[in-house]
C-alpha cells in the first residue's frame, strides 16, 4: 500500500518551521510543500479570515486573491511536476554564491493521474506543513465546504470534504501557548509587523482550538487511528531533537538519517525560497543551520512573564497576551495527553 502525503496540523509559533526544515533536508524522498491553504484562507475568493477582508488592495498584492481552496489542492497535487517559482528562487540563491551559472534543477512528476495523492512515483512523498485553523471559519462559526470543492457535508468543520482528508496522513505539532503566544504577538506589532504585513494581534488566530476540534474529527471519522497518534510537543522537539524525530519518523515511515538535523547552504537556500511568501515569520528558523539541543531552558514563573511581557509591549499588551495564553492551556493540554513519548 502506498505511503499518504504527511500533513502536520499545527498552530501559529509552535517551532514548526524549524521542524519542518528536518524534512526539508530529505528532498531526495520528500517534496515539501509550504503553508499552502493560507493563501485561499487570507486572500482568495473564498476567504475565510477577516483581517485581509476589507482589503482589497492587500489581497491582490499578495498574488493570491484568486486562489480558491480547490487552486490550493491541485498545486499540492501538481507539487514536482514542474519547475517551480521555489525552484527558481533556489537557483537565483544557488548563482549568488557561485561564480558560474549552476543548471536549472530538474523535477520530475512524482503524482500518478488522476487525484489520488497516494499514487506517488519516483520515490518521493509529500509532506505539508500548515495550519489548522486556515481550514475553518474563526471563531467556531458553522464552515461548509469551500465553493470550489463541492458540496457541504454536515458536520464537517472545515472545508476540504472528507474523501479529500482521508488521502493524507495526519501528525500534530503543539507548543504551550506561554511560548507561543507572546511569540506570535511579536509579530504583529513593531518593527516586525513592517515585514510581516500583520498590524493588528488577533486572538482567534492563536489555532488551538480549531486544532482540537480538527483533531477530534479526525479522530471521530477514523481518519486517525487513537491508538498510534503522532503528536509532537515543541519542548521536547528542543530538548531531545534527535529521538524526536527519529521517532516521528518511525510512526510515519520515513528513513531517518542525522544529516536531516544539520543543514548545508543548498538546505538553507532551499527554505529561504520556500518560506518567502511569508516574510518574517521564518527569520530565526532561515538563519539556523542545525537543529540541536537547547543549553538552557528557563520556565519563568506568571509574574516573571507578565513583567517580561509588559516591559516588551507594554501592559495593556500583556494583558492581552495574558488572556490569550489562559483562554488555550486547556486545548493545549488537552493535546499534550497524546504526545509521543520523549
Amino acid at each position: 500500500m502506498a505511503l499518504r502525503p504527511i500533513f502536520t496540523a499545527t498552530h501559529p509559533r509552535a517551532c514548526s518551521t524549524a521542524f519542518e526544515r528536518v524534512f526539508m533536508a530529505r528532498r531526495d524522498i520528500l517534496e515539501s510543500v509550504h503553508e499552502p491553504f493560507g493563501d485561499a484562507f487570507y486572500y482568495g475568493p473564498e476567504l475565510l479570515s477577516d483581517r485581509f477582508r476589507n482589503d482589497a488592495v492587500t489581497r491582490e498584492e499578495s498574488g493570491f486573491s484568486n486562489k480558491t481552496y480547490k487552486d490550493v489542492l491541485n498545486e499540492v497535487m501538481d507539487a514536482g511536476k514542474d519547475v517551480s517559482i521555489t525552484s527558481h528562487l533556489i537557483t537565483l540563491l544557488m548563482f549568488m554564491r557561485s561564480s558560474e551559472l549552476p543548471e536549472l534543477p530538474v523535477h520530475h512528476a512524482h503524482i500518478s493521474e488522476g487525484n489520488n495523492l497516494s499514487n506517488i512515483k519516483n520515490g518521493k512523498r509529500i509532506f505539508i506543513k500548515d495550519m489548522a485553523y486556515y481550514l475553518m471559519t474563526p471563531d467556531n462559526k458553522p464552515t461548509k465546504t469551500a465553493p470550489s470543492l463541492g458540496e457541504e457535508e454536515p458536520g464537517n468543520p472545515t472545508v476540504l470534504p472528507i474523501e479529500v482528508l482521508k488521502q493524507f496522513q495526519f501528525t500534530f505539532l503543539i507548543r504551550h501557548p506561554r511560548r507561543a503566544i507572546p511569540s506570535y504577538y511579536r509579530c504583529t506589532v513593531p518593527p516586525l509587523d513592517e515585514v510581516t504585513g500583520f498590524y493588528e494581534f488577533m486572538p482567534n488566530e492563536a489555532g488551538y482550538k480549531e486544532l482540537v476540534r480538527f483533531f477530534d474529527f479526525l479522530i471521530k471519522e477514523n481518519i486517525v487511528d487513537k491508538e498510534n497518534l503522532v503528536v509532537v510537543d515543541a519542548d521536547d522537539l528542543l530538548d531531545n531533537p534527535e529521538k524526536t524525530i527519529r521517532l516521528y519518523c518511525e510512526k510515519t515511515g520515513i528513513d531517518f538519517k542525522p544529516e536531516m538535523l544539520e543543514w548545508n547552504d543548498e538546505d538553507c537556500d532551499y527554505a529561504t525560497a520556500a518560506f518567502q511568501k511569508w516574510n518574517g515569520w521564518h527569520n530565526d528558523a532561515i538563519k539556523s543551520s542545525a537543529l540541536r539541543p537547547r543549553t538552557h531552558h528557563q520556565t519563568l514563573t506568571t509574574e516573571g512573564e507578565d513583567k517580561e511581557w509588559t516591559a516588551k509591549f507594554g501592559a495593556e499588551a500583556q494583558k492581552v497576551i495574558r488572556k490569550t495564553v489562559e483562554d488555550n492551556v486547556a486545548d493545549y493540554e488537552y493535546l499534550k495527553q497524546f504526545a509521543l513519548p520523549i
